[in-house]
């Protein structure tokens, strides 16, 4: 396989992570060395497909990338723009501000280990699919730092019946707006926050819309400030079971839902009137395990995501635990593959997260090419 250029360092995803990593090596010296593939047609990770009626105030916390942050970028109070356009704005421009070498868009289809090579000293190729006026791109790299996050791979739970459904199904992936389901019977499925804050949207906003709830496990809503201490044993809890080679946990299953005013207001209308999940979908709705029927118009699954690791199956990474096994100080290193990293995976799933895991993860990579 030939090879159309040859680097010390490919980050696959250009969102928070892949940002963040690329800011820390450029900061390592390897200016030049480095270059960020990005899939999306343009700036702002995930965040650019997010829900127009999303809102900076709305979304979790969005942290500050390192170097220069987002007041500083955009320079007004824009906690009511749409995330959407917020954060493609600001991650436009920090790309443009420290001139980071993302290519886009380009969509990695395979990373393999380069023939040939001294199985102690491998080398990675990195290859694009073809598309229509592109072809076919190998690069080859001494490391690889994987950020391509979850959005691109929603997860739908499999339900006996699901074909038969004639009405509506989407996924948080899908959702453009509350407005889409004016008139209609619509049941959330989801004990996340998506699946809360969706659920009371459509049920305040929608005309003329009825809306019902269940998900596996019924929500446990927790009274007072998220805590410091919370938020490291949640990442401590994660942490450790991706060093244990078992798939990561959604920080949320670790320290429950905060009852936000919004929420409290929900709950006293009774819009957040939880069901337990229903057991068959049939032809106009879901059958309960207490025998009970339910019709609907839609299905609106908001049942969270999978890491996007498609491309990197080539490696054989995952562990007879189902996950990827992870070492290093903040567990970005693959245990398998020292070589590869991953950001956005386990502990680093969040925005705060993501900056840490690149300071480290370019730091990895200098060491390992001995700069």
């Amino acid at each position: 396989m030939s090879t159309d250029e040859q680097l010390d360092c490919v980050v696959i995803g250009g969102g928070q992570a892949g940002l963040s990593a690329g800011y820390f090596l450029q900061r390592r010296g390897l200016d030049g060395r480095f270059a960020i593939l990005d899939h999306a047609p343009s700036s702002g990770g995930a965040w650019q497909f997010r829900w127009p009626t999303l809102t900076l105030a709305g979304a979790n916390h969005v942290h500050d990338l390192p170097g220069y942050g987002l007041a500083e970028a955009l320079g007004v109070d824009c906690d009511e723009w749409p995330a959407s356009t917020a954060v493609a704005d600001y991650f436009g421009r920090y790309e443009r501000r420290f001139d980071l070498p993302v290519r886009r868009p380009v969509h990695v289809s395979a990373v393999r280990l380069a023939p040939g090579r001294d199985p102690d000293d491998p080398r990675f190729t990195v290859t694009s699919g073809a598309g229509p006026g592109t072809r076919e791109t190998t690069l080859e790299a001494a490391t690889v730092i994987n950020a391509t996050g979850t959005w691109d791979r929603p997860f739908v739970p499999h339900i006996p019946g699901a074909e038969r459904f004639t009405g509506r199904t989407l996924h948080t992936h899908d959702y453009t707006g509350p407005h889409t389901f004016d008139g209609l019977r619509v049941l959330v499925v989801g004990a996340g926050i998506s699946a809360i804050q969706l659920l009371i949207e459509i049920a305040r906003t929608a005309t003329d819309v009825e809306t019902f709830w269940c998900s596996r496990t019924e929500p446990v809503f927790a009274d007072g400030p998220f805590t410091p201490e919370q938020g490291r044993e949640a990442v401590a809890r994660v942490e450790r079971r991706v060093r244990a080679g078992l798939p990561p946990t959604s920080v949320v299953s670790v320290t429950g839902l905060r009852r936000t005013p919004a929420i409290a207001a929900a709950q006293a209308d009774g819009i957040l009137a939880w069901r337990p999940m229903f057991t068959r979908i049939t032809d106009t709705g879901v059958d309960f395990a207490d025998g009970t029927h339910l019709d609907v118009d839609v299905i609106f699954y908001n049942t969270g995501f999978r890491s996007a690791l498609d491309h990197l199956a080539p490696l054989r990474l995952r562990s007879a635990g189902g996950g990827i096994t992870m070492t290093g100080r903040l567990a970005t290193v693959v245990a398998a593959q020292p070589r590869v990293q991953l950001l956005g995976y386990g502990p680093s799933a969040s925005t705060i997260g993501a900056n840490r895991a690149g300071r480290e993860a370019a730091r990895v990579v200098a060491e390992t090419i001995g700069t």
